[in-house]
């Protein structure tokens, strides 16, 4: 365990989580799903700074609800820094964390195209049944987009929840990320495909119709659902989250 200083505030760092997988990509060069140029990035964050400003420019700033102590701390990422949230916690009340933005219509999709991802880190010792790294919406009270880390071997998953059929759309990733190494995460919806990508390789797909259409008033959620016990808290490290429409 050492330290590093991040804005004036010395910043206990694990050694289990300073590992790089080189210098972070910027979601605006992040290549688009398909060859159009009407892809925007709707928000971006490099936790480099505080508050957790939305580097896109379109103003998401992030705020941090907690309940039972729950804290994220910054830990070294490449040059910059990353965030780590709680870690796995067994006992029936335990501390949850996660970042949020308000409500925003321009989180929303609609039947357009989609992409969102994030660095990830995770130990094979942290994974549970359920781990939200980034999501808009919730799939049994409204449309929903997420990016999840799913079951004890720590598989990525993307789900698309439409507007009107609240079927759960996923496309499960066939390689595991909980295994203590950063891995870049990708979900794409490209008209009636869903894919997951890991370090920029397809790792799974399935379909979902042309029409299906994500519109919610929820806020855009990262590191879990929210302030309250039932979070599916995510118990590792994240860096790089974006997202883009269109």
């Amino acid at each position: 365990m050492g330290s590093r200083w991040f804005g004036g505030m010395a910043v206990a760092v694990s050694a289990a989580v300073v590992v790089s997988t080189g210098a972070p990509v910027s979601a605006r060069s992040r290549p688009a799903d398909r060859g159009d140029t009407t892809s925007v990035v709707m928000a971006r964050y490099a936790f480099n700074g505080h508050p957790i400003l939305d580097e896109s420019g379109r103003g998401h700033t992030l705020r941090i609800i907690s309940g039972h102590g729950g804290v994220v701390r910054k830990v070294a990422h490449g040059q910059g820094s990353a965030l780590l949230f709680p870690s796995r916690c067994l006992l029936r009340i335990c501390p949850h964390v996660a970042l949020q933005t308000p409500s925003t219509p321009d989180l929303n999709p609609g039947a357009r195209d989609i992409s969102f991802g994030a660095d990830v880190y995770l130990s094979p010792t942290q994974t549970s049944k359920g781990q939200n790294v980034i999501q808009k919406g919730f799939s049994k009270t409204s449309s929903q987009w997420k990016l999840q880390i799913d079951g004890v071997a720590g598989h990525p998953s993307c789900v698309l929840v439409g507007d009107r059929l609240r079927r759960i759309r996923m496309a499960t990733s066939t390689v595991t990320v909980a295994d203590g190494r950063w891995h870049r995460v990708r979900c794409s919806r490209v008209g009636g495909v869903l894919a997951v990508f890991v370090d920029n390789l397809l790792r799974g797909r399935t379909t979902v119709p042309a029409s299906l259409s994500v519109t919610n008033n929820r806020p855009m959620s990262i590191g879990g659902k929210g302030a309250f016990a039932d979070n599916d808290q995510f118990n590792g490290a994240l860096d790089n989250v974006w997202v883009q429409v269109g």
